[in-house]
Formats: structure tokens, sequence, C-alpha cells
């Protein structure tokens, strides 16, 4: 049996070298204990950093650099002396349209307002007459004017872009 042995063993020996081991497992421990709170300790410091903050030269040096930056993109952007001489020559003349051009303009314009007059006037429905109604006591009374139904709407053409409507065309005419 294994518990042969045991009994004859000395308890107390037994007693202090587990004594030993758990005093050099404890030591073991509390070095081990202070490596992680010194990795804890630097950790926490990193992090508790606060914003950077340059110093006045620093933001002065990076100032003078970006206006170089500017200095040297404006000068690559300087026109030739010859695209500079064309800046210089005064604009050309505003092209305007000839009195007979403007005068065609006009009476095709009107042409097109009489159109729409006629065409306004064709939808139209004639007036009714008046007929005199005679009433059970015999006397003459004027019939009510029927009322005159309602002509369609002329439809307005959508804006091209590039032409002239009538709308357009009879602002600038006045």
């Amino acid at each position: 049996m294994p518990w042969e042995g045991f009994a004859e063993m000395n308890t107390t020996s037994i007693i202090a070298d587990l004594d030993a081991e758990i005093a050099r497992l404890q030591q073991a421990r509390a070095l081990l204990s202070s490596f992680a709170t010194a990795a804890t300790k630097t950790t926490a410091l990193t992090k508790k950093r606060g914003k950077r903050r340059l110093s006045k030269e620093g933001r002065e040096r990076i100032a003078a650099a970006q206006r170089r930056r500017w200095a040297d993109a404006k000068k690559a952007s300087r026109p030739t002396p010859a695209k500079a001489a064309k800046r210089a020559a005064p604009p050309a003349k505003k092209r305007r349209l000839s009195a007979a051009a403007r005068q065609r303009i006009a009476t095709a314009q009107k042409k097109r307002w009489a159109a729409i007059k006629a065409a306004k006037e064709a939808v139209k429905p004639a007036p009714a007459k008046k007929v005199k109604k005679k009433t059970p006591a015999g006397k003459a009374v004027a019939a009510k004017k029927a009322t005159p139904k309602k002509a369609p709407a002329v439809k307005a053409k959508k804006a091209v872009p590039g032409k002239a409507t009538a709308a357009s065309t009879q602002g600038a005419m006045s």
C-alpha cells in the first residue's frame, strides 16, 4: 500500500517542507504582481496623456512652409506675356440686332398673338338670345341670361432653351 511508508515519516519535516514551498511560491507571486502593477502604471500613463500642443515656433515654421507653397502655386499659375496681352485688350463690342431684324421679329410676334387671339375667339360660344316669356298672369318677363360654357384653356408651350417664347418677347417689346 502507498501509505505504508507514510506513517514512518516525520510529520514535522513534512510541514517544514510545505512551509518552505509556500514561502517560495508567495515570493514568486509578489515578484509577478510587481511586474503586472508596473505594466498597468505605464499603460495608464500613456492613456492619460493630454492633448498635444505645438509650440509657437513650430506653428510659425508650418505657417511659413505653407506660405511658400502658396507662393509657388501662384507663380506657376501666372499667365505668360501673350496671355497677359490678351487680357489687357479692350473687350469686343457687344453684338446688337439691326432695326430691320427687330422689325421682322416684332411682325412675326404680332402674327403669333393674332393667331392665339383668333383661336380663343373661335372657342367662345355665341351669346344667348333674350326671350320674353309670358307668366301665367300674362305679364312679359325677360328670360334669364344663359350662362356661356367656359372655353377650354389654351395650353402654354414649354420653354425650350435658346428659343424665344411669346411671353419672353412680349416683355422685351414693351
